[in-house]
């Protein structure tokens, strides 16, 4: 089967309504297909002021907003308007990008028609709660993922570690990688500006300690304000620099007042921030890949993470800046604290990271994803 007898629907709870990584992985998977023949109809919610305009033809899904994080949208199932236009569009194959509302609206869909759907993980769902104090109702959450992901012919991860947590949900739908790339003219060591970090009033001889991503909860942002008041308490000398936003941004700032806030940064502006850090600390398990993690490997700055799902693929613990098990504040400060005490160490790490991140491209990437739907579609001739 050639690229241009594809007839792709892609669905997607947040296409780019709100900037965040698996929608900026998308975009660009949506930008390769086109530009290899395949037809693409995206649907998914959007918004009168999208944070960016979307690749590829793009079909409103009526949603509503997320309880209790209303910047986000849930897709009403799938309603006549766009069902009408997915029939017209005559997919030969779905794929969805999570199990909310309207991605099990269009398995369903495509199970009613004989059409193959390919289902792509970008955040680990089940993990959410839990910041919101909603554990209990994780075993629920699990049975409908794994519920979600046997229905589909081919499951998308970004990473071998997160093909173990969806085969442990008990998932046996065939797995394909769909690992992730980053821009390199973009975020590259020569990106870093002694200059804007003084202009956030941080002293070339400071060491700074970044925080990149959305100012939500999952993203760990309660271990990361721990650890810093233990560097604190141990007499660690070191500035930090938040680049983001979101709606935890004033809780965040309440718990660690001494760092500069640069706000949200795009473009070349976050290649500079992320340049200019010295470590970057991701405490999160929510990641699926960790795009915060491989584009500061990409600028050269040693990364010390979670050990967990994501975060152990990408960082070489010792090598490229350290792995922590999670919630453990000792462990991360201590890790910390010898990149910071140690210059020589902080260099040789960051120039292993850079290295390391010239393996994410995101052609190959995006062409795993192409040859994995024409497997599913010759499976399905073949069946």
């Amino acid at each position: 089967m050639r690229p241009s007898d594809l007839r792709v629907a892609l669905f997607s709870g947040n296409y780019n309504y709100v900037r965040d990584g698996a929608n900026q992985a998308q975009n660009l998977l949506v930008g390769y297909l086109l530009s290899q023949g395949v037809k693409v109809r995206v649907y998914s919610p959007t918004s009168p002021t999208p944070a960016f305009a979307p690749r590829g033809d793009l079909v409103d899904v009526p949603a509503i907003p997320f309880p209790g994080r209303g910047e986000y949208k849930l897709g009403r199932s799938l309603p006549t308007a766009p069902r009408r236009d997915l029939e017209a569009f005559a997919p030969n194959l779905v794929h969805v990008s999570a199990p909310e509302f309207l991605g099990h609206a269009a398995v369903t869909w495509a199970r009613g028609h004989d059409v193959p759907v390919v289902a792509a993980v970008h955040t680990r769902f089940e993990t959410y709660f839990d910041y919101y104090r909603l554990g209990f109702i994780q075993p629920a959450i699990r049975w409908i993922l794994k519920r979600f992901y046997n229905r589909a012919d081919r499951v998308l991860v970004p990473t071998p570690s997160m093909g173990e947590i969806i085969r442990e949900l008990g998932v046996d739908t065939t797995i394909s990688l769909w690992p992730r790339g980053v821009n390199h003219q973009r975020f590259s060591p020569e990106r870093r500006s002694l200059e804007w970090r003084r202009s956030l009033g941080i002293a070339d001889d400071e060491v700074a300690i970044g925080f990149l991503g959305r100012l939500v909860l999952e993203k760990g942002l309660g271990v990361f304000a721990d650890v810093i008041a233990a560097l604190r308490e141990r007499g660690v000398r070191h500035r930090v620099i938040v680049v983001g936003e979101g709606p935890a941004r004033d809780w965040f700032a309440g718990r660690a007042p001494e760092a500069a806030f640069a706000g949200f940064q795009s473009g070349d502006d976050l290649g500079r921030a992320v340049a200019s850090m010295d470590v970057l600390f991701n405490p999160s398990v929510t990641e699926t890949w960790g795009q915060v993690t491989s584009e500061a490997m990409a600028a050269g700055v040693p990364v010390v993470a979670a050990r967990a799902t994501g975060a152990v693929d990408l960082v070489q613990d010792g090598v490229t800046g350290f792995l922590v098990t999670p919630q453990q504040i000792d462990g991360y400060a201590g890790a910390i604290a010898k990149l910071i005490r140690d210059p020589d160490l902080r260099s040789k790490a960051g120039a292993a990271s850079h290295a390391r991140a010239a393996e994410f491209q995101w052609e190959t990437a995006n062409a795993q994803v192409l040859a994995a739907y024409t497997e599913v579609m010759r499976a399905r001739v073949s069946a």
